[in-house]
């Protein structure tokens, strides 16, 4: 087996086929397991199992003379959870912003289990009243709140279920660290392995490494549950629920994971590992035509110029945004600076990163957004500055987070725009804030701007000329009905529609009972895009999509029709979003957006959108 088998994966073809158990050329020892597909893809590998040490507890009884120092044990085993998750949680800023959506609100859940919570509260309580060890309080009380939960009436099953499921594991994190009992470890799979494993745990699964595992498959789990949402958010070609299959693994035999028809094969024969090179091929073909992209103009065929940029989340990105032919980078999150840190970065240290990410895109601009902490990003150093709470709020989309808390945090902000101000000097910045909501914020941090321009000019720093334009995020419907008037006080738009859908729909994505509710083609979330851009384009202002909808092909021809031509997104998207431009004319896709915006059915819109004629550039 080559390297290249072990760790690409093919994309592509209908979720939910079900394969045959035989191929016409399986050899006789060829096993094919049915299960569930989870994330799309294929993966030809070695298989390497994986089982979870046992955490049984003997049911104890302590002294009364005890009961404090079972307290204690309690809560340095809840440390240590906190620890644990706070790592897991830093490890998520190594993955795309829209993996840490799916991934980020449960790790909150579980930090929000190990505060002042009824789990934590009833442990503490048990060993007190009942005499027991920590151990077996904390169990105790996990059964009683997940029965409670999956029998609370007029909720939907499959919530309830998640819901308990959440106890059982913060319970089972804080017994392993009880009973100082090893949690799962994949650092010692060798490169391009195909994970096999009985169970696998949500936290567990977040300590994978996509560019070490080929691809995963277990014989329990569902579509549904936690840890199906994180291996879809890491990329891997995964099948769930596959039973029977770690009985039949022998490490490092021939497997191949189907997370398109949701089959695992083991020892494939001459047929199935035909077909399954075969997509792999088809796969590093496309990527291959679609990289020839990259020194052809973004433009339509009537020869409308686009501007494709990069968001950038790591400065390991950069050469895949170089390589992807982006205009520069239209959003940089400057998120990871402040993460997986015990203290705050000073001025010096962020005007250093920031100067080197603008020097090494060689005079094409780059737009950095000023923090946007909210209470689903936990960022220890903040916290252990005393810059935000330890826990973040009950609903962080509507508490206190982006412009919000930068204007609140009057030292943090300047620090910050004064890092970007000096690196401005090294080529073109573009400054964007985060959850705008008034006209009053504008100009309160214009105000904090200027004041960061007089102070460092009279420190005798040198700063460019003009200033750095000061744009804003539309990512609320607030600001999105209220551009017209924002318009008049800043420099550029770029419109978030991920957040945008989530605030106009009410929907939290990450949310099983509610997920499919949220639709960024719903006309309600056009019409918002629509008024935004219009508004930007009647006051000559630079307006851009950097949400979900400017990676997505299908949706360029709208985006198009409706006057927009900046898109910003993650760098493997943009070939395939130039491809999909470059075989468009500017006066259809007008056309084709005034029939959309006509629409207030929104399977009637997705109808009209998977209806557009497409046609190779």
């Amino acid at each position: 087996m080559n390297r290249t088998e072990g760790a690409a994966s093919a994309r592509g073809g209908a979720q939910g086929g079900r394969a045959p158990r035989r191929s016409p050329a399986a050899a006789p020892s060829e096993r094919r397991f049915q299960g569930i597909p989870i994330s799309p893809g294929v993966a030809i590998g070695p298989a390497y199992g994986s089982s979870e040490p046992g955490s049984a507890v003997t049911r104890q009884r302590i002294a009364a003379a005890d009961i404090e120092a079972e307290g204690a044990r309690l809560e340095a085993a809840i440390a240590q959870s906190r620890k644990q998750l706070a790592k897991l949680r830093a490890r998520l800023a190594f993955l795309p912003e829209d993996s840490q959506a799916e991934i980020g609100p449960l790790i909150d859940a579980y930090l929000r289990m190990l505060g002042p919570s009824r789990l934590v509260r009833g442990a503490h309580r048990r060993i007190a009243e009942t005499l027991v060890t920590a151990e077996t309080a904390v169990n105790d009380e996990a059964e009683g709140l997940a029965g409670a939960i999956l029998a609370t009436p007029g909720d939907e099953v499959t919530g309830r279920r998640r819901r308990a499921e959440e106890v059982h594991e913060i319970a089972r994190r804080i017994v392993r660290n009880l009973t100082r009992q090893p949690f799962q470890s994949f650092a010692s799979l060798p490169e391009g392995a195909v994970l096999l494993a009985e169970q696998l745990r949500p936290a567990d699964a977040a300590l994978l490494d996509p560019a070490r595992i080929a691809g995963v498959a277990a014989a329990e789990g569902g579509r549904e549950g936690h840890t199906a949402v994180m291996v879809r958010a890491l990329g891997l070609p995964a099948v769930l629920g596959a039973a029977g299959l770690t009985e039949a693994v022998r490490p490092g035999q021939l497997a191949i994971v189907d997370g398109t028809a949701g089959t695992v094969t083991l020892d494939p024969g001459a047929g199935s590992l035909a077909a399954a090179r075969r997509a792999l091929t088809a796969f590093a073909r496309e990527r291959g035509r679609l990289s020839k992209l990259r020194r052809l103009p973004a433009e339509t065929q009537d020869g409308q110029p686009v501007e494709l940029q990069a968001n950038f989340e790591l400065p390991r990105e950069l050469p895949l945004i170089a390589h992807s032919g982006a205009a520069g980078i239209g959003l940089l999150r400057s998120e990871f600076l402040f993460m997986n840190r015990e203290s705050l970065p000073d001025e010096d240290a962020q005007a250093e990163h920031y100067r080197s990410v603008v020097e090494a895109m060689g005079g094409d601009p780059v737009t950095i957004r000023v923090l946007d902490w909210g209470g689903e990003k936990e960022i220890e150093a903040l916290a252990a500055a005393g810059v935000v709470p330890e826990y973040g709020d009950a609903n962080p989309a509507l508490g206190m987070r982006g412009i919000r808390l930068l204007l609140r945090q009057g030292e943090l902000f300047e620090t910050q725009l004064a890092a970007i101000l000096r690196a401005a000097m090294a080529g073109p910045v573009r400054i964007l804030l985060p959850m705008v909501t008034t006209l009053s914020e504008v100009r309160a941090a214009r105000e904090v701007l200027e004041r960061v321009v007089r102070r460092l000019r009279r420190r005798g720093e040198r700063l460019p000329e003009p200033m750095p334009p000061l744009g804003i995020m539309i990512e609320t419907p607030g600001a999105a009905l209220a551009a017209d008037a924002l318009a008049l006080e800043t420099d550029f738009f770029a419109i978030g529609t991920n957040d945008l859908a989530m605030y106009t729909l009410a929907v939290d994505r990450s949310t099983a009972e509610v997920a499919p509710l949220y639709d960024p083609l719903h006309p309600a979330v056009l019409r918002l895009v629509q008024f935004a851009t219009e508004a930007a384009l009647r006051m000559r202002r630079p307006v851009s999509v950097c949400g979900e909808m400017a990676a997505d092909p299908h949706f360029i021809p709208l985006l198009l029709g409706l006057g927009l031509r900046s898109f910003s997104m993650n760098a493997a998207a943009i070939p395939r979003v130039k491809q999909a431009i470059r075989a468009l004319r500017a006066d259809d896709c007008a056309r084709f957006a005034h029939r959309i915006m006509e629409r207030a059915d929104p399977e009637q819109i997705r109808a009209l959108i998977d209806g557009f004629p497409r046609v190779e550039a």
